[in-house]
């Protein structure tokens, strides 16, 4: 049923995606970006599969992962990936998001693949060391090639998409994150499911041919590297159809030249070196505005997204078991509709400014981290509503800041960049929270609404001051249309 729900909302993201088309493009192009943009959004999500079985395994592993160990394995990935764009964000800028993204889907592969090994011989008692330390290093690696993905993406996007039709193509990266996550949480949980079910009754032939695959020396412990392995086949699969499809610009697709009228228009002839784009972004007290935004987005995203997974596991929620159940396909649901809300208002309600729907947003998570707080332990449903309704909204400030706000004002030739630099602040913010929780939770669980609620009302006092912000080449290209409208009448 839940695979129908979610082949269902993509079909709806596929209709608003050929319904907006406020630049009246012909249908070739609009056919032709979405066979662009379909690939590298699938690959996207298999990449958050790739980087979210994490949790399932922890979940799967029980008390050989504790929770503090866990948040400085969840930890340490961040904050590698983070600290990855400093490299990878000039670096895509220079080849490409095509091969950017290719470069992600293969190595974060390898790396699921290695710690599906490593785990194997933890379950098996082959492997006699610190098995934390190992894990680290290992994740760490697979979020550095993690990082590649949003970059290569967004770059791509950059040269398709006009500034006035980004509101809707962040609400579509928000929804290929949603998706991502729904793969992790529930497909990852289904596959751990499956191989721990009795090989008899209907459906016992998948769990029987699941296990003479994974079970690698026909042990009878529970194959749980498996939600590492089959995530990596996926990626290896969606890098050749990247590979094939994926074309990084209009012109490459044999399309005259589009200007997309955001911060790069006049200076395309420009050369920039990687310390020209670095000083693009640090030397901006208003990229460094969304930066920060995104730290706290980071923690509420992960803050809820992570850590309700483990908390209903941990803390039985009477009456509320839906939200587990139901998880990742919660998590998918809730973040499309956060993306295209804050797509939609920011594009058709405030001219594509970024800044009022992400205010709007941060205020609304603060109010619902305030209402899970009061309602912790004694409400469940009311925990688990509260829970994904902060979903939905962190979702919208994701998509509209790193996704869109960074490649505005970054500009085609320094998308990667600036988007890479923002999005790695969402990951600075989610390993904060990953350390803090990991210690705070395991003390006592009311410290977690707790320790979210400031990070929503200071992301709400930042987004306030970029209120009004718009490219200089966006607001012109307003003006422009507005005045031809105005001659017209």
């Amino acid at each position: 049923m839940s695979a129908i729900i979610v082949i269902l909302c993509l079909a709806a993201v596929i209709f608003m995606y050929f319904y907006n088309n406020p630049m009246k493009h012909g249908r070739w192009f609009m056919m032709r970006r979405f066979i662009n943009w379909f690939p590298l959004g699938m690959s996207y999500a298999f990449l958050y599969m790739g980087r979210y079985n994490l949790n399932v395994s922890k979940v799967a592993l029980g008390s050989l992962m504790t929770k503090e160990e866990f948040g400085l394995i969840f930890g340490a990935g961040t904050i590698t990936y983070a600290c990855s764009f400093l490299v990878n964000g000039p670096l895509v800028d220079r080849i490409g998001g095509k091969a950017g993204i290719i470069i992600s889907s293969i190595g974060s592969a390898i790396a699921n693949v290695l710690i599906g090994i490593l785990t194997y011989l933890v379950l098996t008692g082959r492997y006699h060391m610190n098995f934390v330390v190992a894990f680290a290093i290992l994740y760490s690696l697979n979020m550095y090639f993690q990082s590649y993905g949003a970059v290569s993406i967004i770059k791509v996007k950059a040269y398709w998409f006009h500034v006035r039709e980004r509101g809707v193509f962040g609400a579509i990266f928000g929804t290929l994150i949603s998706f991502g996550v729904y793969f992790a949480f529930d497909w990852g949980q289904d596959i751990v499911d499956l191989l721990k079910a009795h090989t008899s009754g209907p459906g016992s032939w998948l769990s029987t041919t699941m296990k003479g695959i994974f079970a690698l020396d026909g042990s009878s412990i529970i194959p749980v590297w498996a939600v590492f392995f089959i995530p990596a086949a996926i990626m290896v699969f969606w890098a050749l159809i990247d590979w094939i499809f994926i074309k990084n610009t209009p012109e490459e697709a044999g399309f005259p030249p589009f200007d997309t009228a955001d911060a790069s228009t006049g200076e395309m002839d420009r050369v920039f070196t990687a310390g020209d784009l670095l000083k693009r972004v640090f030397l901006s007290p208003l990229m460094l505005t969304f930066a920060f935004i995104e730290l706290t987005s980071g923690v509420l995203r992960n803050g809820i997204m992570q850590w309700y997974f483990i908390f209903a596991n941990e803390v039985k929620q009477p009456g509320a078991e839906f939200f587990l159940q139901n998880w990742g396909l919660l998590l998918c649901i809730f973040g499309i509709i956060g993306g295209f809300m804050g797509g939609l208002v920011s594009d058709n309600f405030f001219r594509s400014r970024r800044g009022p729907p992400v205010a709007i947003f941060s205020a609304f998570m603060f109010v619902m981290a305030l209402v899970m707080a009061i309602f912790l332990t004694s409400s469940p449903f009311i925990v688990g509503t509260v829970s994904v309704l902060i979903v939905m909204a962190v979702t919208g400030v994701h998509s509209l800041m790193s996704g869109t706000a960074a490649a505005d004002f970054g500009g085609r030739r320094a998308t990667a960049t600036s988007s890479g630099i923002v999005d790695g602040f969402v990951y600075l913010g989610t390993g904060i929270q990953s350390f803090s929780l990991g210690f705070l939770t395991t003390w006592n669980w009311h410290w977690w609404p707790v320790f979210l609620m400031p990070f929503a009302l200071i992301g709400f006092y930042l987004a306030t001051r970029i209120w009004n912000k718009l490219p200089d080449a966006t607001r012109k290209y307003i003006h422009d249309v507005e005045k031809f409208d105005m001659i017209e009448v």
